[in-house]
């Protein structure tokens, strides 16, 4: 999605942005904050205190205690899209920005109290998803050659390492959090579905076996849980992942096993494109939709 489109996009969506929580043992959801516009994507800091979204190219922190909205100075980037993640230290945040010269997402780092972006891929378009824990490695779905396929880099830029090639779609890669292993989404078995592989590439396995298309698995910090989006097979096309739609939050055992949805919503594109768990490894963020009349 080019800058244009997505300014285009975001002036179509006339919705109300509902953020919530949702306990995930009880199924107990909060509504923290209505909001008359679009926002997306809330990550949840280590120390509970924020959430960090998007919303018109911008990023912006959430305090949870306080309900206070702060603007993130992210310099020269404002066209960000919803593809943002903390540092595992939260001093820095890895932002997808749409550059200038040729309206490419690429991605940057700033600091988390805001500063000048530093760029990390050279090459675009590149839509963040994932930090490793030990901070040096950044995991990416980029289009390259015709296909979507994804990468890892340095946090200091330098040479892409593709890590995917199979045909068709592969997206939303996330690391373990003991950094053992990247969780994606694939369109490789047909419908859009949830793998895990090695850091380094190999061993692809298809974790869940679901009658839905599925996206952006992402890891409980404790390494217990995955939950991912789950729209019906039926309703859209396995590579595309729309707003407005009637989605569900599944919820699965990391170490593999049957799913179970955790909540029913409307929504898909911006409610839960990166992670949002809570620190206790039982709470989750989540962005819900609502068009106004």
């Amino acid at each position: 999605m080019d800058i244009h489109t997505l300014r285009r996009y975001i002036a179509a969506r006339d919705a109300i942005s509902i953020l919530e929580t949702i306990d995930v043992a009880t199924g107990v959801r909060s509504v923290l904050r209505e909001f008359d516009y679009v926002i997306e994507a809330p990550n949840w800091t280590c120390d509970g205190r924020f959430l960090v979204y998007n919303s018109g190219g911008r990023l912006y922190t959430y305090e949870l205690a306080t309900g206070a909205v702060t603007q993130v100075d992210t310099g020269f980037a404002i066209d960000c899209n919803n593809d943002h993640v903390l540092s595992p230290d939260n001093t820095r945040i890895a932002i997808s920005h749409f550059t200038y010269e040729d309206a490419l997402s690429r991605i940057y780092i700033v600091p988390f109290h805001g500063g000048e972006p530093v760029l990390v891929t050279a090459n675009g378009p590149s839509y963040l998803h994932g930090w490793s824990p030990d901070g040096g490695t950044l995991a990416y779905c980029a289009e390259r050659n015709g296909d979507y396929d994804i990468y890892t880099i340095s946090v200091d830029g330098g040479p892409e390492t593709q890590l995917t090639n199979s045909p068709g779609l592969d997206d939303g890669p996330e690391y373990s959090p003991d950094g053992r292993y990247i969780w994606f989404n694939s369109v490789r078995s047909g419908l859009m579905q949830i793998w895990r592989m090695d850091a380094d590439g190999a061993n692809p396995v298809h974790m869940f076996q679901e009658e839905a298309n599925c996206w952006f698995p992402h890891v409980s910090p404790d390494g217990k849980w995955v939950v991912y989006l789950a729209y019906d097979k039926d309703e859209v096309a396995p590579g595309d992942h729309p707003a407005n739609k009637h989605v569900e939050l599944r919820l699965a055992p990391a170490a593999g096993g049957a799913s179970r949805t955790i909540a029913k919503l409307f929504g898909g594109q911006g409610t839960i494109n990166v992670n949002s768990w809570a620190p206790d490894s039982r709470t989750l963020a989540f962005v819900s939709y609502r068009l106004k009349a």
